[in-house]
């Protein structure tokens, strides 16, 4: 099989023109799919509590008598709807930081659930029934923030995450601090610094070239792990089944089968699985989307591994371009990014240079951007598969000398000025509406 159909690098005008940094580009999208690309059981804001709680319950030495949670509104937003994992169907803010203070091993950060017998389950029940949890919401703070305050008697401790699910940014211990840094975009772009690499270009590059024995680990667990959330979520009876709907009420083939293993795998995360995932841009549901539709058009070409882990670059680290802009959690729809992201990798799949995974990708956001998040939930699902109907149609659109031009909405001329202007609306200019999202979901002060 010709991997590299139109040439290594042969992803449109300009490449080369950066060699002498092509080191240190391609060093920077290793780190980024590693620190990524990792393992989470159960909806990232939810675990991401209970890894809060966690840790403030091992800094405080002692099971807390009495707890205060203040939280974001995105938080409240992503976790509202969701089961959390090994809870028997438990809901909430409540559930997620009772369960991490009784039984979560704050070790395993976002698998911090993973681990729950049958004792601690009886014991996280009576724990909530007989412990004041109290929820406070923040008023002045990052999207994703949230700080767990723990007592048991004079004894304090607290700690705070922020800007990132697992970005511990304070730990208190009777009021003195025992670590603090900053939190916000200025902390991110010094030490995040690689994700500035980004660009659908250098992208293409890097997943013609790449010594995939560097990356090949995070890449087949994905393969590994999303499959068997996507076919968990078939086999269960999770949520609306928007999977099982898919394949029961639309013909077959593989672009329907693609919608639906990512539908599959949403609804099994969304409703209490406790299987985990990996994630992109610290969503499992973006994770699913980024991996799942691609691997089923691979699966139907009979593609080899090196091919399937060629494109799941291309969907991933466009994924994260996409998203980072944008950030952690919004009102815009963090599966549009993930469905448009993998629309590219199945156009590497099937021989896209730049030029024709550049013009999905601008497509694929002229259609879908605008999709709302009003938090994790079952309805997710659905919003995956048209995300994932949005990203092949961009495709198509190209194959068929079809395309939207600059100046075409929010379209302007050239990928990245496209996306651009994608996370300028998701990240600024849908900010009321996330706020008006909240006011309907939610009476929390």
């Amino acid at each position: 099989m010709n991997l590299f159909p139109h040439g290594k690098g042969s992803c449109g005008k300009g490449m080369g023109t950066r060699m002498k940094d092509k080191t240190k580009i391609f060093e920077a999208y290793e780190r980024i799919l590693k620190q990524e690309l990792v393992p989470a059981m159960g909806c990232t804001e939810p675990v991401a509590l209970a890894y809060c709680a966690a840790k403030a319950r091992s800094v405080l030495g002692m099971v807390p008598d009495r707890v205060l949670a203040e939280v974001s509104g995105n938080i409240i937003k992503n976790v509202k709807s969701v089961i959390v994992p090994n809870t028997d169907g438990a809901k909430g803010i409540e559930a997620a930081v009772a369960m991490g203070i009784v039984a979560g091993r704050e070790d395993r950060k976002l698998e911090v659930l993973s681990e729950i017998s049958g004792e601690q389950k009886t014991a996280f029940r009576e724990y909530l029934r007989e412990t004041p949890v109290k929820i406070s919401r923040l008023k002045a703070c990052l999207p994703l923030d949230m700080r767990i305050a723990v007592w048991n008697g004079s004894s304090s401790a607290a700690v705070r995450i922020a800007g990132e699910h697992t970005n511990i940014v304070e730990i208190r211990k009777n009021e003195e601090i025992l670590f603090e840094k900053a939190a916000g975009p200025e902390a991110d772009e010094t030490e995040e610094s690689c994700y500035g690499y980004l660009n659908v270009e250098d992208i293409c590059l890097f997943a013609a070239e790449a010594e995939l024995s560097r990356i090949n680990e995070v890449l087949e667990r994905q393969i590994r792990y999303n499959q068997d959330v996507a076919w968990e979520g078939l086999k269960g009876n999770y949520g609306a089944n928007i999977g099982n709907v898919l394949l029961v009420s639309c013909e077959g083939g593989v672009r329907n089968r693609a919608k639906a293993m990512a539908a599959a795998g949403s609804d099994a995360r969304m409703n209490g699985c406790e299987l985990p995932v990996v994630i992109n841009s610290g969503s499992g549901n973006q994770g699913l989307t980024v991996s799942l539709p691609v691997i089923e058009y691979a699966l139907e070409m009979e593609a080899d591994d090196e091919k399937l882990c060629r494109a799941l670059i291309i969907s991933n680290l466009i994924a994260i371009h996409l998203k980072r802009g944008i950030g952690a959690l919004s009102a815009y729809c963090g599966a549009v990014s993930a469905g448009v992201a993998a629309g590219a990798g199945i156009a590497w799949l099937k021989g896209g240079d730049y030029d024709t995974i550049a013009h999905t990708v601008v497509n694929g956001l002229a259609i879908a951007s605008g999709m709302i998040c009003d938090g994790a939930k079952a309805s997710c699902a659905a919003k995956i598969a048209i995300a994932v109907e949005a990203g092949l149609l961009g495709y198509d659109m190209y194959q068929n000398g079809q395309q939207f031009y600059g100046g075409d909405g929010v379209v302007a001329k050239g990928v990245e000025n496209t996306i651009h202007n994608i996370a300028s609306l998701g990240k600024n200019g849908m900010r009321e509406t996330d706020q008006e999202i909240l006011n309907i979901m939610t009476c929390v002060d």
